[in-house]
């Protein structure tokens, strides 16, 4: 397996000169920015697993419509190393998985959007545990679990042209069986975050806003541009969402009513993750098959 690390941010050391009984330098931290580039095939989703230490990267590996069964999930260490590349593979007899996208962790599962079904994983041994699914849905894509541990998925809705049709938000009840949360036809609700209040969901359409718990959207401050993808919050309640549109990553903090670009060049950023400990943002490159790490407080 190849790994390359490709620093995206340059590291600055100074070196005095020491005498021979002096201690030797303590080696510098890893970079808080990195690329890494190991084989990855259409990653789409990356969360971090604050138990374990690592980042989980979901794979479509093809197209993102296909009921093709080879879709797999990555695991990674902090640093960059591939800890397991399939760690859970559709190839594998035991596991189904076409075209995974958004992932959730909350306890002990995983849990992974899958075209028309939300499957469940172990998080730690990766083994299957069951499978949600959610009929009439056509392009599942993100996945959120809210603070009373109600489980969301939104529905893209897109055809093969990637135009946003009949999609939704759907929650699962205790047992599994989901319920539409709310129609949103033509509006693609894409990345979300759940709270107490309810949810924030960015759209491809380019809208952005709030859901409450009874289904009912009350429209915020739009991103400049359209191709809204993945959305996180961080600790001191920004939200920060990708966009396609301009390669960018745009961020809202709180009592603001208009987003500001925090980073360009970021091609088909997908869905983003946020690393708590380390205070970084975790960018699947869709189309390039890598994973870029930032700083980002």
């Amino acid at each position: 397996m190849r790994t390359a690390l490709l620093f995206a941010a340059s590291l600055f050391a100074v070196t005095a000169c020491k005498g021979r009984d002096e201690p030797a330098e303590t080696p510098p931290p890893p970079p808080d920015s990195l690329t890494v580039v190991d084989s990855f095939q259409t990653p789409e989703s990356v969360v971090y697993d604050r138990v374990m230490d690592a980042y989980a990267v979901s794979n479509i590996n093809g197209s993102p419509f296909d009921r093709d069964d080879n879709g797999f999930i990555s695991r990674l260490a902090p640093d960059g190393r591939v800890v397991e590349l399939r760690w859970i593979d559709g190839a594998s007899d035991s596991v189904r998985l076409n075209a995974p996208k958004g992932l959730a962790i909350r306890g002990d599962t995983l849990y992974v959007a899958d075209i028309d079904s939300v499957r469940l994983f172990d998080r730690t041994t990766g083994s299957t545990i069951g499978a949600w699914g959610v009929p009439g849905a056509s392009f599942l894509n993100d996945v959120a679990v809210g603070p009373d541990g109600t489980v969301y998925v939104t529905d893209t809705g897109l055809d093969q042209q990637f135009v946003a049709r009949n999609g939704g938000i759907y929650q699962f009840d205790a047992t599994g069986r989901s319920r539409l949360l709310v129609r949103m036809r033509g509006n693609g609700p894409n990345g979300i975050v759940a709270d107490s209040g309810g949810l924030y969901v960015v759209s491809w359409n380019g809208e952005f806003a709030h859901v409450t718990p009874r289904g009912e959207v009350h429209s915020l401050p739009r991103p400049a541009h359209p191709q809204l993808d993945g959305l996180i919050r961080l600790p001191n309640g920004a939200l920060v969402a990708s966009v396609w549109h301009d390669s960018s990553l745009v961020r809202l903090n709180p009592g603001d009513s208009a987003w500001t670009t925090i980073a360009t060049g970021v091609l088909s950023p997908a869905d983003i993750g946020y690393d708590t400990r380390r205070g970084r943002v975790l960018i699947p490159i869709f189309q390039g098959n890598r994973i870029e790490v930032r700083p980002l407080r």
